[in-house]
């Protein structure tokens, strides 16, 4: 196997950039920037902490609140408390989010850095059904820009007749028995959806 160790391997490999790649590239939010997060209600979070990195889902009707051009908020909803962003956060600020926009098949990303806010009044603010994010990530962005759309053209994600027919898949339960094989899948994937409703906020 070839491997490439230096930066000028692969920069010879790739070629140059293009223009388009150089100055779409913001310190701050644009107003077109900003319209396409706003009809975001999906977000990946990498994180980066002692333990390595982490990368996990962030989702609402709009997926995180523009604050300024500089500040994005996303309330941390309930989940597996494993809290392993948040934990990566508080201790090494570097953040990186990909939006996606259902039916578009240009992406936004932002790389930032993070805190983590526990303030009653920003908790508070995001209120659903009487129920408020334990805490809200408060990112600022470092930079922003829209990722070429060629891997969601090539995946077709957005075409209906490649969705795959979830029935056929691993359930959560047969996911967790095996990586425990005494786990009581059958019980678990009965009780989940009943579970998920009561703790959805």
């Amino acid at each position: 196997m070839t491997i490439i160790g230096t930066v000028e391997e692969l920069q010879a490999l790739y070629g140059g950039t293009s223009e388009a790649s150089i100055v779409k590239v913001t310190s701050a939010l644009t107003a077109e920037y900003r319209e396409m997060i706003e009809a975001s209600p999906f977000a990946a979070l990498a994180t980066v902490g002692p333990e390595g990195l982490d990368c996990s889902p962030g989702d609402d009707q709009c997926v995180v609140r523009i604050a300024d051009d500089k500040t994005v908020l996303m309330p941390d909803w309930r989940g597996n408390n494993r809290v392993d962003s948040l934990a990566n956060i508080v201790r090494d600020p570097r953040v990186a989010l990909l939006f996606l926009v259902p039916g578009s098949n240009t992406t936004i990303r932002i790389n930032g850095t993070a805190v983590v806010s526990v303030d009653p009044a920003l908790t508070g603010s995001f209120e659903v059904d009487g129920k408020h994010p334990r805490s809200v990530i408060v990112v600022t962005i470092g930079e922003v820009y829209f990722q070429c759309a060629r891997a969601l053209i090539r995946s077709q994600l957005w075409n209906a007749e490649r969705f795959a027919d979830a029935a056929s898949l691993p359930t959560p339960g047969a996911l967790l028995k095996a990586a425990k094989a005494d786990f009581d899948k059958e019980s678990y994937d009965r009780e989940w959806p009943g579970r998920a409703a009561k703790t959805m906020w």
